[in-house]
């Protein structure tokens, strides 16, 4: 089964933060914070313009993005939780 975002929305896989601290601490599941970085898996064609055209989307699969932590709806695809965020949503892409 896979998703094909709609209009503007991008499909992002979240990436967990590190569990372990820089000094060595394993952090347990309840003090971790909520994932605000992703990778892109799909993006929908664009945004439908009022002169019927779309626009382009300037995100593209594989980029790195920032979102809020509260960003989006969760999806479960194949035991995996995924995001379903529109493009406005994102706050970056990380480069480099």
């Amino acid at each position: 089964m896979g998703v094909k975002p709609l209009e503007d929305r991008v499909l992002v896989k979240p990436i967990e933060a590190e569990s372990k601290t820089a000094s060595g601490i394993y952090l347990p599941e309840g003090a971790k914070e909520k994932p605000v970085r992703g990778q892109i898996i799909a993006t929908g064609p664009g945004k439908r313009l009022d002169n019927g055209k779309r626009a382009e989307m300037t995100v593209r699969k594989g980029d790195t993005v920032v979102y809020g932590k509260y960003a989006g709806t969760e999806v479960e695809i194949k035991g995996i939780k995924h995001l379903i965020l529109r493009e406005s949503e994102l706050l970056g892409v990380i480069e480099g």
